[in-house]
């Protein structure tokens, strides 16, 4: 615990059999009090490996959900436990654990109720293997967004988050995509609902057994990227409804 909060980390798993255990073992567990991992019905033995390493919280899908699905298990699951703080670590690696402590003070010692792990704060994303072509199109959706949004991010595309109790509790994130543009689509709910958003530098690993989106899915995501920034200006100028932002 961290100022009496219960700091909670959830896992996002789908195939991270080869990369679970060096995550997991970089945990600091002086302050996380509980782990879950949810498996997106992965094809390999990620779940064995998860309860081979004594993982107590572990939430299997019997169909695959799709990332924003998994996501919303872990969400409703870490306030089930009642967390306080939760940080959402993807279990390939791709992000260091050892950022946990300072992203959970951050939340627990009541400065901000989210913080994003940001891969572009630094040069080191190109550095640590950030594909060019990945790089220009985060920086360019990145730039559009914070126009639509009023904002100041480095980026919004990062997996590396951390959110407050009260934030899970009152963005409506179970209204999202079950793909990959429910990250974006959560960061439009929490800056709709008048909440600053903190971000810290993250080391940027990029490997082979790092998981990746395919070029269409890239595609796709990034025209809902725009879909999303597009309504969340409408229903800020009150021109238009939208679910995600009831």
């Amino acid at each position: 615990m961290l100022n009496n909060k219960k700091i909670v980390v959830v896992l996002p798993a789908y195939n991270a059999a080869k990369t679970l255990e060096i995550t997991y073992n970089e945990i600091d567990f002086s302050i996380v009090d509980d782990v879950i991992l949810v498996d997106d019905k992965s094809r390999d033995n990620t779940v064995e490996v998860a309860k081979d390493l004594g993982i107590q919280h572990i939430v299997v899908h019997e169909q695959n959900k799709g990332y924003g699905g998994n996501q919303k298990s872990c969400y409703n699951k870490a306030l089930e436990l009642g967390a306080d703080v939760v940080i959402m670590l993807h279990p390939d690696y791709q992000y260091t654990p050892k950022l946990i402590p300072a992203m959970s003070n951050l939340i627990a010692g009541g400065l901000y109720h989210v913080v994003l792990g940001s891969r572009i704060l630094g040069k080191g994303a190109l550095k640590g293997g950030m594909p060019f072509i990945k790089y220009v199109s985060n920086r360019g959706l990145t730039f559009i967004q914070n126009i639509l949004m009023n904002a100041k991010l480095s980026e919004y595309h990062t997996g590396y988050r951390a959110f407050s109790k009260e934030v899970l509790e009152r963005v409506n994130y179970n209204a999202n995509s079950n793909n990959f543009v429910f990250d974006n689509q959560m960061l439009s709910q929490i800056w709709f609902a008048g909440y600053e958003i903190a971000e810290i530098t993250c080391p940027t690993k990029y490997f082979d057994d790092a998981s990746s989106i395919s070029i269409k899915n890239s595609s796709i995501y990034g025209l809902g990227v725009l879909k999303t920034s597009f309504q969340f200006r409408l229903a800020k100028w009150s021109l238009a409804k939208y679910a995600i932002f009831e």
